[in-house]
């Protein structure tokens, strides 16, 4: 029988950490379960396992016992990491133990998945440096300022790697849970487990979900005021040439800078600004499309269009329809 890991971090207060907790637990128990009535043998021995005896989550009101202290558990082939609160560099610090142990456990050849901000953990115990990872598009900017060596694609909503799984943010984990599922099981026990659990399967992206602020935690002075210009232009076509003309920095240089400040080209900046603000027009008004194009900048639909699909994963009217019903009234 393999042996599962579920983390339980301390430190924490955050109410998601307690569902990514529970909901892997017990998805991993009704796999189990549906084996056992299919005539196969549990596949999993399912523990929570953490430092401390009890953790307490949201100022008392829910506690976890851990099962087991993870310095008792020498060789397991699955750690399932939940959400992280946001205070992430003092999460980190706090579990300084859990990170090494996890750390040690792949290396002995054990695969991890971290559940939404669990990505600061992977991050913290070297695991992600130089791979691709997705976390909650809310921590983006922290995420990166903390580890610039990780591949960090927030618009992903599973990533697998070298035995290294991460997801997005929230209730997403439950996405990657089925993911697993069908990755140790099968297909049918996956199948099974998101309609008892009525989760949607083979979700892609979370694209649609990410509100885009824009990373601005980089300290490149220049860079910050290109993307003040940029969100003050929405109604205005940019090209990167002007932008570096106007801040007297050379287009190589300009791109450059940009980049590793945000880790968008500039072009794809410009995009991104103009395609939020076409979103929230979406989200609460009955502008038609067209109206929301012209406002933004863009005079071609089928431009508009397509950019506004490869950054939120779906069209104008499909985001429009789902997100405005007084649009259709």
């Amino acid at each position: 029988m393999k042996h599962l890991t579920i983390v339980v971090p301390d430190g924490q207060n955050n109410l998601t950490t307690i569902a990514c907790i529970s909901g892997a637990y017990e998805i991993f128990a009704a796999a189990n379960d549906y084996w056992v009535k299919t005539g196969k043998k549990k596949l999993f021995k399912i523990e929570l396992a953490g430092v401390s005896k009890k953790v307490n989550f949201y100022e008392g009101l829910l506690t976890v016992s851990p099962g087991i202290n993870v310095t008792s558990i020498t060789k397991t082939n699955l750690i399932i990491i939940p959400a992280f609160n946001y205070f992430y560099k003092k999460a980190v610090k706090e579990n300084k133990i859990l990170i090494d142990w996890v750390g040690k456990q792949y290396r002995k050849g054990a695969e991890v998945a971290s559940t939404c901000t669990g990505a600061f953990m992977l991050a913290a115990a070297g695991l992600l440096d130089g791979k691709i990872c997705s976390t909650h598009w809310a921590a983006e900017d922290n995420f990166r300022a903390m580890f610039p060596k990780v591949k960090l694609q927030t618009e992903k909503l599973i990533t697998d790697e070298k035995g290294v799984y991460t997801n997005g943010g929230g209730y997403s984990f439950l996405n990657l849970i089925i993911y697993l599922v069908e990755k140790y099981y099968d297909r049918e026990t996956a199948i099974y487990c998101a309609k008892v659990f009525q989760i949607e399967i083979d979700r892609e992206s979370q694209s649609a979900f990410t509100i885009f602020t824009g990373q601005k935690l980089h300290g490149d002075a220049m860079v910050v005021e290109a993307q003040a210009y940029i969100e003050s232009k929405l109604h205005e076509k940019i090209s990167v040439e002007d932008l570096s003309s106007i801040f007297s920095v050379g287009r190589r240089n300009f791109d450059r800078r940009f980049i590793k400040a945000t880790g968008n080209t500039p072009f794809e900046y410009v995009q991104r600004v103009k395609i939020e603000s076409a979103k929230k027009a979406f989200e609460i008004s009955r502008k038609t499309v067209n109206e929301v194009m012209y406002e933004v900048g863009y005079s071609d639909v089928k431009a508009f269009r397509e950019v506004f699909r490869k950054i939120t994963g779906v069209s104008p009217l499909e985001y429009r329809s789902k997100y405005n019903k007084k649009a259709w009234v």
